[in-house]
């Protein structure tokens, strides 16, 4: 274990000390396992690791879904997704905040990101609020909490790591999304509820729309809500695998940005070198943190976990919420997809031995990093915000978010103990 700790010490230290966490990662796996091992299979792990991470048939779905997201992007559908919300909720006390989170839950479906949903709402979402008078605080939080749902609503990039990291089911996984994503819409609509009941000012009523209104505006998203229902309807029954899911997916997105005349040659060759750089970053982080993962499951970590555990016989909900716990304090320095790639290859044969679903961890592991994304002091979506709302600063915003992060603790709460929550849908995928 004391080999393992000294690792994740000198990687944090390489990570303050501004390396790259790619870089940091694969340099001190490199280095471990030559040192404690001998250089040549230090070596042959590199090229083992660097291979197989590319050559690997199920990575494809990858570049794939993120080339999906980035067309449908492109289309500007976000903007008629928020109308559509706007439609239904806006004239409710707070229902543009309401709105705000569940065109993010709509468009993360398709996006992916949590980053990408929150700037995007950004330009989308707040002016509208501000115009109507909402305060700065609860525009500014809704929407960098909204943005978290890009990573909880499937298609997730995500998910998808977490299920190459512990070999299970992709389709399983997205099941496993739907319900806590709907419960996580419903949480932080709760919140915004709570929030205009304090200060009713925070969320003026908007004006209502009449129902020739409210059907233009729902007529303008069926062909994404079609998209979405295709995809994750094909998985469940098994008309189709993830991958060829992803690929279908990237063609539709690729017409529906045609149909939309928004893409030109231009924007078409933007998309695809974004969508490359993006997968590159991924494809790169992977490497780093699979070599990592490589030595630390080269010593004795995982079963040193296990056997602390059995010596002070602690409950297994007890493991799971000190992991939870860990994932927030990392969350303070480490991205998303780092974090999940340096710890999962660490806890899940933990938490797998003490008989717990991972399927099941999975959703818990995505639900506790989406905190990291608005927790101080470094959570990402604000600071996206701060970039992109000039005027806001940033200890506003962070005071904005805490009632989604309170919203958030419950909600991770349940899920785990209530597990049916995550695993019902996924008995149904084959």
């Amino acid at each position: 274990m004391i080999e393992s700790l000294i690792a994740l010490g000198a990687m944090l230290t390489l990570v303050f000390l501004r390396v790259p966490v790619a870089f940091a990662m694969a340099l001190v796996g490199f280095i471990g396992l030559g040192l404690v091992r001998n250089w040549n299979s230090a070596y042959a792990m590199v090229g083992s690791v660097i291979y197989e991470s590319g050559f690997q048939y199920l990575l494809s779905v990858l570049p794939l879904f993120i080339l999906m997201g980035n067309f449908v992007t492109e289309s500007r559908m976000s903007r008629e997704l928020y109308a559509a919300a706007h439609a239904v909720l806006g004239h409710r006390r707070g229902g543009l905040a309401m709105s705000t989170i569940v065109a993010c839950g709509g468009f993360g479906a398709i996006c992916g990101s949590s980053l990408a949903t929150a700037a995007t709402m950004a330009k989308v979402a707040y002016p509208e609020m501000r115009r109507i008078g909402y305060s700065e605080k609860l525009a500014a939080g809704s929407i960098a909490a909204g943005g978290t749902l890009g990573i909880l609503i499937p298609p997730s990039i995500i998910m998808v790591v977490y299920c190459l990291l512990t070999e299970q089911s992709i389709g399983k996984m997205f099941a496993a999304g739907v319900l806590p994503g709907l419960l996580a819409m419903a949480c932080y609509m709760l919140a915004v509820a709570w929030v205009v009941r304090r200060d009713p000012a925070a969320g003026p009523k908007g004006e209502r729309h009449t129902w020739p209104q409210i059907r233009h505006a729902l007529s303008r998203v069926w062909a994404v809500l079609a998209l979405i229902a295709l995809l994750m309807g094909g998985i469940y029954v098994g008309m189709f695998t993830p991958a060829e899911a992803a690929g279908i997916g990237a063609f539709l997105g690729f017409l529906f940005a045609c149909c939309r005349r928004t893409l030109s040659w231009r924007t078409f060759v933007n998309v695809v070198v974004e969508s490359a750089k993006t997968t590159g970053m991924i494809f790169v982080v992977m490497i780093g943190a699979l070599m990592l993962a490589n030595f630390i499951n080269f010593t004795s970590l995982p079963g040193d976990l296990l056997e602390l555990v059995e010596h002070y016989q602690l409950s297994p909900l007890a493991v799971i919420f000190a992991i939870c716990a860990i994932y927030i304090v990392l969350g303070c320095v480490l991205e998303s997809m780092s974090m999940i790639l340096l710890t999962v290859p660490v806890f899940y044969p933990l938490v797998q031995s003490l008989g717990f679903d991972l399927i099941w961890f999975g959703i818990i592991v995505v639900v506790v990093t989406e905190l990291s994304f608005i927790t101080p002091p470094f959570g990402m979506n604000v600071f996206v915000l701060r970039g992109l709302l000039p005027g806001v600063s940033t200890q506003t915003i962070f005071r904005g978010v805490m009632p989604f992060v309170v919203s958030d603790i419950g909600r991770l709460t349940i899920l785990i103990l209530f597990p049916t929550i995550s695993l019902y849908l996924p008995r149904f995928v084959s």
